[in-house]
C-alpha cells in the first residue's frame, strides 16, 4: 500500500544486493517466514538461480554501482545457499566482483544455517574471500526448540561443529544472527553464542504483525520482548571488556547520540537492500513475505527493466521517505526518531497496511527507555573525568 506516487524525491541507491541463489532449504524452521507464513510464493518457482539470470544480475548491479560507490555487499541467501554447492558460490563471488571491479569493493558474505558448513567448505569459502554468517538461536534446547529437519531431526550437532571450526577463522566470520525466544533465557543465550568468538551478534524479534501477532504477544503497554532484550542489553553491556557487537543494541546507542542508523530493524534511514529471486525478479526485503502474499512483488525484474528503474517503484520510495512513512501515533511519539515506527513488516495491519506503529512498539520503548539513561549517565561521567584529568578516564565507564 504505497504511501508515495511521484518520483521527484531523492533517492538512495542501492548498496546491498541480496542474491537467492537457492530456493529450497534443508531444514523446517517454525517460524520461517520464507516458507511456513503468509506467502507461499516459493512452491512455483525454480529451485536454483540460473547462470543467465546470475550473469544479468551482474550487469544491473554494474551499471547500477557504476563506480559511485567505494564498495557493495552481496549477501548469498535463499533458502539455504549451501545448496547450491561450494564450486557455486564461489562462482558467484567471482563474477560479481569482476563485474564492478576495479572500482568497487564487492563485500561477499553468505547467510546459512550452517548444517552443510564443514570444513571443506568453510576453506573454500574463505579462500574465495567470502565471510560467513550462521543462525543459531542458543543451545541445543533452544535449538531444537524451532530449527530441526523436516523429520523432526536435531540440527544442533552439524551447526555446533561449524561454529567452533568458523571461530578459528575469525577473519571471514561474520557473525551470528539469532531469533528471539522467550523461552530462551536472554543471558544464558548470550553466554551459550558468544562461546563462540563471534564478531558480531544480531538478535532477531519473531515476524509478526497487528494482523498475525507474534508468538506470545502482549497487549500494548506489556513488554516480554523488551524485557528480554534489556536483560541481553546489560549482559553484554556490562562486560569488562567489549567481547563481541550487538549490532541492534550499537544502533540504539548510535542513534540516541544522534547518529544514523544502518539497520533496517530501526531508526529512519532509508532503506538501500534489493533482493532478487532465483528467476531474477526483484523483490523487497524478503521478511515481508510474513504479512501478506504477494507483499515482496514490485512487478520488475533484472531482464526487463534496471535497478535505477526500480528505484522509482512507489513500495521503495515508501521505504526511502523515513518520517513522511510513519503514522501519526508514531510522529507524536518523542522516541521515533530512534526507533523509526520499527521494522517495516512488523507494522503492518490488514486494514491500515505498514502506517502503523510496530507490533513490538512498547517493546522498543522499554528497550530504549532503559538503554538511553544508561549511555548518558556513562557518558557524564566520562566527560567529567576528562575534564577532571584523570589518568584513566574511560577505562570503565565508557558506551561501547
Amino acid at each position: 500500500m504505497p504511501l508515495v506516487r511521484g518520483h521527484d524525491r531523492r533517492r538512495t541507491p542501492f548498496r546491498e544486493f541480496v542474491l537467492k541463489l537457492h530456493a529450497r532449504c534443508n531444514l523446517a524452521c517454525d517460524y520461517c517466514y520464507m516458507y511456513e507464513m503468509a506467502d507461499t510464493a516459493w512452491r512455483g518457482v525454480n529451485s536454483t538461480m540460473s547462470d543467465r539470470v546470475l550473469d544479468q544480475v551482474c550487469r544491473r548491479i554494474a551499471e547500477h554501482v557504476d563506480g559511485a560507490s567505494r564498495s557493495v555487499r552481496v549477501v548469498l541467501h535463499g533458502g539455504e545457499p549451501m545448496m547450491v554447492g561450494v564450486a557455486a558460490l564461489v562462482s558467484a563471488a567471482d563474477r560479481v566482483r569482476a563485474a564492478v571491479a576495479p572500482l568497487t569493493i564487492v563485500d561477499v558474505t553468505i547467510q546459512t544455517n550452517g548444517v552443510l558448513l564443514d570444513d571443506h567448505a568453510i576453506d573454500r569459502l574463505c579462500q574465495a574471500g567470502i565471510r560467513i554468517g550462521v543462525s543459531l538461536d542458543g543451545d541445543r534446547q533452544a535449538n531444537d526448540r524451532h530449527r530441526r529437519y523436516a523429520n523432526g531431526r536435531s540440527s544442533y550437532d552439524a551447526v555446533d561443529r561449524a561454529l567452533r571450526s568458523l571461530s578459528l577463522r575469525p577473519d571471514h566470520f561474520a557473525g551470528i544472527l539469532g531469533v528471539v525466544d522467550l523461552d530462551n533465557d536472554p543471558v544464558s543465550t548470550f553466554d551459550n553464542l558468544i562461546q563462540y568468538h563471534p564478531p558480531a551478534i544480531d538478535f532477531l524479534l519473531p515476524h509478526g504483525n497487528w494482523t498475525s501477532p507474534p508468538p506470545r504477544w502482549s497487549p500494548p503497554g506489556e513488554t516480554p520482548y523488551g524485557d528480554w532484550l534489556v536483560a541481553a542489553f546489560d549482559r553484554w553491556y556490562d562486560a569488562p571488556v567489549q567481547e563481541t557487537r550487538v549490532r541492534f543494541f550499537e544502533e540504539v546507542i548510535s542513534l540516541a547520540l544522534g547518529g544514523a542508523s544502518r539497520l533496517e530493524t530501526i531508526g529512519i534511514s532509508p532503506v538501500a537492500t534489493v533482493v532478487v529471486d532465483v528467476d531474477g525478479a526483484y523483490e523487497q526485503i524478503d521478511t515481508l513475505r510474513s504479512t501478506y502474499p504477494g507483499a515482496v512483488d514490485t512487478g520488475m525484474n533484472v531482464f526487463a527493466h534496471s535497478l535505477d528503474e526500480l528505484l522509482g517503484h512507489p513500495a521503495i520510495l515508501d521505504r526511502q521517505i523515513g518520517l513522511e512513512a510513519l503514522s501519526d501515533d508514531c510522529l507524536a511519539c518523542p522516541l521515533h526518531r530512534i526507533c523509526g515506527g520499527g521494522y517495516y513488516p512488523h507494522r503492518y495491519r490488514a486494514e491500515t497496511g505498514f502506517r502503523n506503529p510496530s507490533v513490538y512498539c512498547a517493546d522498543l520503548g522499554r528497550l530504549i527507555r532503559h538503554v538511553v539513561p544508561r549511555v548518558r549517565a556513562d557518558l557524564a561521567v566520562l566527560k567529567g573525568r576528562l575534564e577532571d584529568g584523570t589518568p584513566d578516564a574511560g577505562n570503565d565507564a565508557s558506551p561501547r
